[in-house]
């Protein structure tokens, strides 16, 4: 059976991503910090669709927390087929020079050097096996920066520019590398982003239809699913109101 391994899948893309992959018989390695909601999430998707599920806590800021419990899974586990490499966050909104330093440390900690991390330990694997599929979340504001975003802007152009070098890098192992950039989505990215502000985060959508979490589950999967002889390389994926990082429609 085929196993795809999914950072940060607590919440938003890479628990949709869990469940959609479940759905369609895979067995799962799913990561996160919150242990309950991974421990939660694999009771449901066992029960429901009858696969196995590995869950592991760790944060993929964490160099030594990811390899050591990587590297310490039984090698049945090893045979991964996908990597979503999902784990990520924005903190903050302001100027380059009111930015709260923390939040800067955190965002490259988490959206740069934890896949870089994670995707250091599990190319191994996928080269042993002489296939396999990679696909790193990045955002429209790897495309086009925005007022205020300065820093996690910088952190998803970074995931862009990785994934093209990845994929030059991993050519001759037939390694397939998928960067998939969604748009405004309705998750916990702006709650996270306003400190818990609900309200906050909120006013982000209102005006306008988001994308869902399962939205951008299912293109991962429709991009997962194509033949071997076939890689979308770059996807950008938005809502209807939405052309980029920037332009915005509200009713």
């Amino acid at each position: 059976m085929a196993i795809v391994l999914i950072t940060g899948a607590t919440s938003g893309f890479g628990e949709a991503c869990a469940k959609k992959f479940a759905a369609n018989g895979y067995d799962l390695i799913i990561t996160g910090r919150r242990q309950e909601r991974l421990q939660l999430l694999q009771q449901e998707l066992e029960q429901q669709y009858q696969i196995k599920v590995l869950p592991l806590t760790f944060d993929v800021r964490d160099e030594k927390a990811v390899t050591t419990t990587l590297n310490a899974i039984p090698e049945q586990w090893k045979a991964v087929d996908i990597l979503i490499n999902n784990a990520g966050l924005a903190l903050g909104i302001s100027t380059i020079d009111e930015g709260v330093l923390s939040e800067w440390d955190t965002m490259i900690d988490t959206n740069v050097k934890g896949l870089l991390y994670v995707s250091r330990t599990v190319i191994p694997w996928l080269k042993n096996k002489g296939k396999g599929h990679i696909i790193n979340l990045g955002s429209t504001a790897a495309k086009i920066a925005y007022a205020k975003g300065n820093v996690y802007c910088a952190t998803k152009a970074a995931v862009d520019s990785i994934s093209q070098s990845m994929r030059i890098d991993l050519l001759p192992y037939h390694i397939k590398v998928t960067a998939v950039h969604p748009g405004a989505a309705e998750t916990e990215f702006s709650v996270v982003r306003f400190n818990g502000d609900q309200e906050k985060a909120d006013n982000v959508y209102k005006g306008f239809k988001p994308l869902q979490p399962e939205d951008v589950a299912d293109t991962i999967f429709y991009c997962a699913s194509l033949p071997a002889h076939v890689c979308i390389n770059d996807l950008v994926i938005t809502c209807l109101q939405q052309a980029n990082a920037y332009y915005t429609i509200k009713d």
